[in-house]
């Protein structure tokens, strides 16, 4: 006797590869029964290799958390796409843009973080960039390689180079 929930066509096995918002991709590593506060959940176990953390996440809980499967191959097309556009870098604030920014990284979606590394992005030629725009851009890029790394079946490495490449071309474009 279970209750329906928004998210029951959404499920996790153990093997599959999330995104979770916060920590970028994960690896389901198993499905497990736990009892909090006198009540039983299910939750998925997750863990985060890069950061050497297991996060545990109540399944009925996982879609509105903003776990996500991989992107599609589609959604990678778009991302790729969206790196060689024109960088839109808006005249406010560095700290109103940092936190944007921010945001944008931990919303866990692939296009808003390839907008991040798009803006930020500096060629040879240009200005050296801050710390804090470097530490912004840093971050969006290895959690965008991590997944392109993930879709593509490919290392991490692998993935970046990926990345720097499609980066380069921006230039001729």
């Amino acid at each position: 006797m279970t209750k329906k929930t928004a998210n029951d066509n959404v499920k996790f096995k153990k093997g599959d590869y999330i995104v979770y918002p916060a920590h970028g991709v994960g690896r389901v590593i198993g499905v497990e029964k736990e009892t909090v506060a006198g009540f039983d959940i299910e939750v998925y176990v997750v863990s985060f290799e890069q950061d050497k953390m297991t996060l545990r996440v109540p399944t009925a809980k996982a879609v509105a958390s903003g776990m996500r499967p991989l992107a599609s191959e589609t959604v990678l097309k778009d991302a790729l796409k969206t790196l060689t556009g024109k960088a839109k870098v808006k005249r406010t604030m560095w700290s109103r843009r940092a936190q944007e920014y921010e945001a944008k990284i931990n919303s866990g979606d692939l296009i808003s973080i390839a907008e991040v590394v798009r803006d930020l992005y500096r060629a040879e030629d240009q200005p050296e960039p801050s710390y804090s725009e470097r530490q912004l851009y840093e971050s969006a890029l290895d959690r965008m390689a991590r997944e392109v790394a993930a879709v593509e079946k490919v290392d991490r490495e692998k993935a970046m180079e990926m990345l720097a490449e499609t980066l380069s071309t921006k230039k001729a474009a």
